[in-house]
């Protein structure tokens, strides 16, 4: 039942009914139904598309919520202690959030402060924030548990109504998101006659249901989703090349397409351009530069290593639609709105649906406005990729976020920030714990060994004095060491990355930062790339990295870890749909330009082998000079293929004795050997069986050694490795080294250790992907194996292929040799 604002009678809605009016606007439906349930004191989850007004339909809710407790006196009264919490994942976010906040504030003559709390906010502005609490405070997850580290903190929410948690769904899966979970649940503890509700904010995510619930567990309310019902257009436009390769490679085929993005920057006032990795950001925007001269001035970078001042101009320049393009990566994929921006174009696969409308989200976002996204491939195959994701998003197949549990590193960490503040009852804070949706599993026993732990060091570490964290004075458990406190603050989060060196001009500003691997591999003299300038490098003298500016036409181009992300299982779907599709040659495929455009490339594919449907699994047996191939293409991701490949590797040497090298990309994988490989018809179902499943991956894998170097992150989040006080140099080596001899300790001495049995399942379950693993191969049992002979690489593997000899390069550029391969194979 559709809800008008002029149906709800109070003082509140009178006033946001009236600034309402005053725009000549009409709140939406969801917004509406969002502020009755806020004035019910119910919590819930607002999930809309970008730009259809989610921040308003809880921060409006607030507002009316404060008009109706002070009707007489809401545009006089101040200080009124914190009434709203909002956290956010994104720096970039916060700013904008403030500026919107800020504008409806100062429109309703109310004299609310609101005010950003991050890794950027500076010093001065944290001690006026402690000396004088805002009514909103918008803050990222590590910075509230700083927050909950402080003396007398239920002082600091005593006033508190609402905690909001913006872009929930990009939060939820990951160990941030726990951080969220256990913060709500310690401060609703804090204040638990105050009714505080929560209330999160999502735009994509297929679990709606089960998001809900992990946020809302610890209010012990069923809460309510509420739903826009609004249908975000979206117009997706692939950009074809002039000529498909037959044998494409990944990669390489983006920047040469570059002077095809120029139309595309003229035509719209501000285009945003997103590239999956921070290195190829940097490369597209000197290329861009290069190819077009005239936009020196009117083009930007931004990513998360690019310095904070720089960051912002970009940011602001944006707002201001000062510039006519701006290179980006996910650093600006997230709920800021930048009007000027009409258009975005996505360099190669966005890895998953959800990604790819955040990011198309950007342009056009306003409600009824149409967000514009151009599709760029690296590679032709990525083409069916941009058909697979217009279907997915015409059929609103979305990814879910599975949430995590029993991260006990996030818990450790947790209870040495409490402790470091007001302390905690075991007994209570064992409650507190319980209440979250992360840990509502956690058992008597396994709480007693997280206590032992903190206190002692556990059995194993208990003879080490650093292990011995926190006290038990009067039946509270507390940390009194200023040394132990003051590491502890230091290194509150769970995002593990190596370590960085600041960049800083000779005689000049800082640029970024730069990570430490990369930048020991350089010589004084040698050039690189930041933040859109060629730099080079004079010496690092006191943890900077100090620099010049060069005019060097060839640079190095930096890599920072963590940048390829698998293909998503929707996306994976959608894509073994459309090849579905391509096979049946059916009206949706002769309707998509984009499989019209790859007809030369199946046909191909058809000729020497096989296009599998979407219950099939293709194998390819090839013999070249090189071996005896073995290509598979599942189409489930890079990870799913990485352990299918050892699994299939280690049955299949208990059939025979034979050693592999193997390669892999999202579509498929390749095993190769000097001996033919023995899968046929007669034992192909057999060797993709689920069956043992979890037996056969321990035993395909070094599991030890995986599990060794996931305990690094581990180890470092739930503090067990100090990294050093601002000015100091941990090497990652000796981070790894120092993980690994207490990863040995463990195992020997306290095996049954709740960190050791985390970083076991971790490698299960995110490194191996084994959840999705097993739902493979029981979809290829319902299925039909086609084995083919091809007599010469194919389409398909190709890009494999390419994949495996980047591995074994000689000094020849590897753009010639796939030359001079692609040549040999049409001739034929």
């Amino acid at each position: 039942m559709e809800i008008k604002i002029d149906d709800i009678n109070s003082k509140g809605f009178d006033v946001i009914k009236k600034w309402f009016h005053d725009k000549e606007i009409q709140p939406f439906d969801f917004q509406t139904k969002t502020w009755q349930q806020i004035q019910r004191n119910q919590s819930g989850l607002v999930n809309a598309p970008t730009g259809c007004g989610k921040t308003f339909a809880v921060f409006l809710g607030a507002i009316i919520q404060f008009i109706d407790a002070h009707p007489t006196n809401y545009t006089s009264k101040k200080n009124n202690g914190l009434q709203l919490l909002w956290v956010t994942p994104l720096r970039a976010l916060a700013t904008d959030i403030e500026k919107a906040m800020n504008a409806v504030v100062n429109e309703l003559q109310i004299p609310w402060q609101i005010a950003v709390r991050n890794g950027d906010t500076t010093t001065s502005e944290r001690a006026k924030q402690k000396k004088s609490l805002p009514e909103v405070l918008i803050i990222t997850p590590e910075s509230l548990h700083l927050f909950l580290a402080q003396k007398n903190t239920s002082s600091i929410f005593e006033h508190l109504k609402i905690i909001a948690v913006d872009e929930w769904h990009e939060l939820l899966g990951s160990k941030r998101g726990i951080l969220v979970e256990l913060a709500v649940a310690h401060i609703i503890h804090l204040q638990r006659n105050n009714n505080i509700t929560v209330w999160g904010i999502s735009a994509t995510i297929g679990n709606l249901e089960e998001a809900k619930q992990v946020l809302l567990q610890p209010t012990q309310q069923e809460g309510c989703i509420i739903k826009a019902n609004i249908r975000k257009q979206f117009d997706i436009v692939s950009i074809i090349p002039d000529e498909i390769e037959k044998y494409p490679w990944a990669g390489h085929l983006g920047i040469k397409l570059a002077d095809k993005i120029l139309p595309v920057l003229n035509e719209h006032l501000t285009t945003l351009l997103f590239i999956n990795t921070r290195g190829m950001s940097e490369m597209w925007y000197q290329t861009l530069l290069n190819i077009a001269p005239e936009l020196a001035g009117i083009i930007a970078l931004h990513h998360g290593s690019i310095e904070k001042e720089l960051r912002n101009w970009v940011e602001d320049a944006l707002h201001k639609g000062i510039l006519k393009a701006v290179v980006s990566t996910s650093s600006l994929d997230l709920g800021v709105d930048f009007r000027p921006v009409e258009a975005v174009v996505q360099v190669g696969s966005p890895k998953g649906v959800a990604r790819f409308l955040q990011r198309a989200g950007r342009s056009g976002h306003q409600p009824n406005a149409t967000s514009i996204i151009y599709f760029l491939p690296t590679h032709s195959l990525e083409l069916v990729e941009a058909a697979a994701l217009k279907e997915a998003i015409d059929d609103n197949i979305i990814e879910s976020k599975l949430p995590l549990t029993l991260c006990f590193d996030v818990l450790i960490q947790f209870l040495c920030t409490i402790a470091i503040g007001d302390g905690f009852d075991a007994e209570k804070m064992y409650e507190i714990v319980k209440s979250t949706f992360c840990y509502h599993e956690l058992s008597v026993e396994e709480w007693q060994q997280i206590l032992q732990f903190i206190t002692v060091g556990g059995i194993a570490l208990q003879q080490y004095d650093d292990f011995k964290k926190v006290n038990i004075i009067d039946g509270k458990y507390v940390i009194t060491s200023r040394k132990i406190a003051m590491r502890h603050r230091m290194h509150i989060g769970t995002i593990v990355s190596d370590a960085m060196l600041k960049v800083k001009l000779l005689h000049g500003g800082y640029l970024g930062v730069i990570e430490e691997y990369f930048i020991s591999k350089l010589q004084p003299g040698d050039v690189f790339t930041l933040a859109g300038s060629n730099l080079e490098l004079v010496m690092i003298k006191d943890m900077t990295v100090q620099v010049r500016r060069s005019n060097a036409k060839k640079s190095i181009v930096p890599s920072w870890n963590g940048g390829r992300l698998p293909l998503s299982s929707s996306l994976g779907f959608m894509l073994r749909k459309k090849l579905d599709d391509a096979t049946a040659q059916n009206a949706k495929a002769q309707q998509s330009i984009e499989l019209t455009a790859l007809k030369p490339l199946f046909d191909l594919q058809q000729q020497l082998s096989a296009i599998p449907h979407q219950n099939q699994l293709l194998i390819e047996h090839i013999e070249t000079k090189d071996g005896f191939h073995l290509f598979v293409y599942p189409f489930e991701g890079r990870l799913v293929h990485e352990a299918m490949a050892a699994l299939l590797a280690y049955r299949l040497s208990k059939i025979t004795p034979i050693t592999f090298s193997f390669a892999m990309n999202d579509y498929g994988f390749e095993l190769l050997s000097d001996q033919p490989i023995p899968i046929d018809d007669s034992n192909v179902y057999e060797l993709f069986s689920d069956v043992n499943l979890y037996a056969d991956i321990q035993k395909s894998v070094n599991a030890s050694e995986m599990a060794r170097r996931k305990f690094r992150d581990i180890a470092v989040i739930g503090g067990l490795i100090f990294q050093g006080m601002p000015g100091e140099f941990v090497k990652q080596k000796h981070l790894q080294s120092s993980a690994s001899l207490i990863f040995n300790v463990l195992s020997e001495y306290e095996p049954n250790s709740l960190l050791l049995r985390q970083a076991y399942n971790e490698v299960m379950s995110q490194q191996m992907d084994e959840p999705r693993l097993r739902n493979m191969l029981q979809r290829i049992q319902q299925g039909d194996i086609v084995i083919t002979y091809p007599t010469a690489l194919t389409p398909f593997c190709f890009p494999l292929k390419v994949d495996s000899i980047r591995e074994t390069m000689t000094s020849e550029k590897l753009e010639d040799r796939v030359k001079r391969m692609q040549a040999q194979l049409n001739k034929l």
